[in-house]
């Protein structure tokens, strides 16, 4: 099948969640489908690098440069003002580029796809100049995006509670509508799938979980950081300055009490603000590194303390594969086929959640016991591989005339 993936950055090389799911499907494509992207590209940045890797799996590579969706600080904060009182939402506003759809217009004009697979619903809203006699159209939601933002606003102080309480439901109505127009869906959990079903039922969706690398993320011999904690991720994302700051704030004083040599390193992009603040004796905010499993190697236990979420984490995947005992809450775990006390430990409340990591700290049997499952678990259920055989089954049901 010839497929066009239509994202709002280059597949690689991958650095964060969003781009690794890109990627990983991508790659484990490539060898049975000719392959083609049109990428959103930040305008602030070279992406030489990113078009090199994309040409060794995919035939046509189009990076549209765009500089308004990259908004940061005042900008930002201002377009955000705008949108309260616009009919969109924030993301429809910003990420509707017109020079991505000229670029589509022209490029679908010349060439012909099976199917053309949106990442986000972000990249959902771009007109798709078609035969819909032979190319279906596919979106894949990393999360369901308005349901992520209703959470966030729950969880948030006033004046961005009142942002998202507002925006969430704007997005909530383009985002069903997008559903309605699109021939498939995939998701990466039962329980988005679940939200979908129950707006557009008669639309075909299928769960394409989230995966990881088993070959790149995999056990390391090396020695372990005793006391070392360790949570990775987009610090500029928010639900992962939540969980850090919130960590910090509720959690890490209860575990110093019982474990005074205890020490948190948080791995991970991250600007200035309240997660570099958190920078001291007991916490090092490293930020962003080129090698996150030496990273992962080196800490005694993995946290995923999330308090806000959609779709899985990528993260708590990765640590798994690499045979570390994660300790997460059970937002941070949803959508991933664990079990408590068999390959992770789940716990929500501060006081749980110390008492958690401090059992794995004085236990090195339960540690290992809990890496060698959580690695079974990654390594059965959740490669790339698999992951991108289901979607290529869907795709292939999709094309198939009833």
């Amino acid at each position: 099948m010839k497929l066009l993936f239509v994202t709002p950055y280059l597949p690689g090389p991958p650095i964060f969640g969003g781009q690794r799911r890109i990627h990983g499907l991508m790659t484990n494509l490539a060898g049975a489908h000719e392959l083609s992207v049109i990428a959103l590209t930040d305008g602030y940045e070279d992406h030489s690098v990113s078009e090199a890797d994309a040409k060794h799996y995919c035939r046509h590579v189009i990076s549209v440069p765009d500089k308004f969706h990259r908004l940061k600080g005042r900008d930002k904060r201002l377009t955000q003002l705008r949108s309260l009182v616009s009919t969109r939402s924030w993301e429809r506003m910003i990420y509707q580029c017109d020079a991505v759809q000229r670029t589509l217009d022209a490029h679908l004009l010349t060439h012909e796809y099976d199917a053309i697979v949106c990442e986000f619903v972000f990249m959902a809203n771009y007109r798709f100049r078609i035969s819909r006699l032979r190319t279906r159209l596919v979106l894949d939601e990393h999360n369901v995006e308005y349901d992520l933002l209703r959470r966030t606003a729950e969880s948030t102080r006033f004046e961005r509670r009142l942002f998202h309480s507002v925006n969430w439901r704007k997005l909530k109505h383009e985002e069903v509508r997008a559903w309605k127009r699109f021939d498939g869906l995939t998701l990466t959990s039962r329980r988005d799938q679940q939200l979908v079903q129950a707006e557009v039922p008669s639309v075909p969706s299928a769960v394409v979980p989230n995966g990881v690398d088993v070959e790149l993320f995999k056990p390391r011999a090396e020695p372990v950081a005793p006391q070392t904690l360790l949570f990775f991720g987009a610090m500029n994302y928010y639900p992962n300055t939540d969980a850090a700051l919130s960590f910090a704030a509720h959690v890490l004083p209860l575990l110093k009490a019982r474990h005074p040599n205890v020490r948190m390193r948080i791995v991970g992009p991250v600007g200035k603000g309240p997660v570099q603040d958190l920078n001291g004796e007991h916490i090092q905010v490293v930020g962003f590194v080129q090698d996150v499993h030496a990273e992962i190697a080196r800490a005694a236990v993995v946290v995923a303390p999330l308090r806000i979420g959609g779709g899985t984490r990528l993260k708590i995947l990765e640590a798994m594969a690499m045979g570390k005992a994660v300790v997460a809450t059970r937002i941070g775990a949803e959508g991933i086929d664990v079990r408590h006390e068999h390959d992770i430990l789940l716990a929500d409340s501060p006081a749980d959640q110390a008492r958690a990591i401090a059992r794995l700290l004085e236990d090195d049997a339960l540690r290992a016991r809990l890496g060698h499952a959580a690695r079974e678990t990654a390594v059965t259920h959740y490669s790339w591989r698999a992951s991108a055989r289901a979607l290529d089954e869907f795709l292939r049901e999709l094309a198939t005339p009833p």
